[in-house]
């Protein structure tokens, strides 16, 4: 009977067990609203790689700068008066699909354009302020005990940091500096990163008492080899989450920039100043105001969805719930 049960026992198979990369994924696959938010941001991110490549050039295909004074505020859908139209300045749709603005330009080329603008800050922006909190947070955790001096400086920074008006500063920043992409991208960042310095700073206060890094310590390891080979890759967990929320955010505060004429300059497209140049014909125009305000409003909360859903896949208290 034990010969029996031990051939049993032999010829079961063995099932691997699902990589943490796996794991992960089945629970994103189990958690609708997050999946739902990672779809929109595939689609989001392949809709501006395709306007990038549709929009740019010396004879784009669809040119986002196009006046035709005579197309002026076309509804969507509608067709083109090919009889007061040159060839070249006929759409290629051969219908606006989302309607033209008050000087004729194609809303749908401009908002291929601000889909691949407003990409480009939102990851910049992020990538700034991550790099620079990881930095911050790092210090600020793993030399705290033994240098409090450094820690209480840092941490003193970030709440005086915080204690202005993340938007207000952002703006009294940008309307000092020339309007350019690259200096609402670079403040943007430097004016967001105290989320993440809090994060980092609070992983590495726990990370710094666990057995691998007293062992790294003993072994003669360079402590910033300890902390970027080591700490931080242990410690990036919450900040992927922090990073997704803030992409979102990094959108919707260059959204508000260019709403108020301190965003992106032209002859660049955004879908703040599509909005902000729709809200005066809202009456005899709503498609310029209900186009980029339908796309920010989905894709702020696609980044929100995901980012909500990434926290509580990465958090393995709530990994029961799915």
């Amino acid at each position: 009977m034990n010969a029996i049960a031990k051939n049993f026992d032999a010829e079961a198979p063995v099932v691997p067990r699902p990589s943490p990369l796996q794991e992960s994924w089945r629970l994103l696959k189990g958690n609708r609203l997050a999946f739902t938010g990672l779809i929109i941001f595939v689609i989001f991110f392949c809709t501006a790689l395709v306007g990038l490549m549709l929009t740019s050039g010396t004879r784009p295909i669809f040119d986002p700068a196009m006046v035709r004074l005579q197309e002026k505020l076309r509804p969507p859908l509608s067709e083109p008066n090919l009889e007061t139209l040159r060839p070249e300045e006929v759409p290629r749709l051969g219908v606006y699909l989302f309607g033209t603005d008050d000087l004729g330009r194609d809303v749908f080329a401009r908002m291929l354009q601000g889909a691949w603008v407003s990409l480009t800050v939102g990851f910049v922006a992020v990538g700034i302020s991550v790099m620079v909190g990881i930095f911050m947070g790092g210090i600020a955790g793993y030399f705290g005990q033994d240098r409090a001096s450094i820690d209480t400086l840092i941490m003193r920074f970030v709440d005086i940091m915080l204690c202005f008006p993340s938007f207000f500063l952002i703006l009294t920043v940008v309307a000092l500096l020339p309007a350019s992409m690259y200096n609402i991208m670079i403040v943007i960042g430097l004016t967001s990163w105290m989320g993440t310095t809090r994060f980092v700073r609070a992983e590495f206060l726990s990370l710094r008492e666990q057995d691998f890094v007293t062992a790294a310590r003993a072994l003669g390891v360079n402590q910033w080899r300890i902390i970027f080979r080591h700490m931080i890759p242990n410690a990036i967990a919450p900040v992927l989450v922090s990073a997704t929320i803030g992409i979102a955010t990094a959108i919707l505060t260059e959204a508000g920039l260019s709403f108020l004429g301190f965003g992106v300059p032209p002859p660049h497209a955004t879908w703040g100043s599509i909005l902000s140049d729709g809200k005066r014909f809202i009456f005899d125009a709503p498609w310029l105001t209900f186009a980029p305000g339908f796309a920010i409003l989905i894709v702020v909360l696609s980044f929100n969805l995901f980012g909500e859903g990434l926290r509580d896949i990465l958090n393995p208290k709530l990994r029961e719930r799915y």
